[in-house]
């Protein structure tokens, strides 16, 4: 898959450094992957789950944090647009940011 907004997840793991090495596990992954489905994501990641509107949340460090990405998969892209701790996740409505 491409990932878009790379730069989303190095920032935030400038500020929390505990979550560096499960942000770059994810990424790895995910940019290795060929996802057609849900179920596909779960079968490399299982942690994830879809919210709507073409929105997944994932949990990054066993659910300390919480990564929002949209999956075009007919183009094969992600676009993160979210990545927080868990608080923070639940003051946004994910299925629109």
């Amino acid at each position: 898959m491409v990932i878009i907004s790379k730069t989303v997840l190095v920032e935030f793991g400038n500020e929390h450094s505990d979550a560096i090495d499960a942000l770059n596990k994810w990424y790895e992954v995910s940019k290795q992957a060929n996802w057609n489905n849900l179920s596909e994501i779960k079968k490399s990641v299982n942690n994830v789950d879809y919210v709507g509107n073409d929105r997944y949340v994932f949990n990054i460090k066993g659910n300390k944090y919480r990564l929002v990405v949209m999956i075009f998969f007919n183009i094969r892209t992600v676009f993160i647009r979210f990545v927080g701790t868990h608080a923070e996740y639940d003051k946004i409505d994910c299925s629109k940011i």
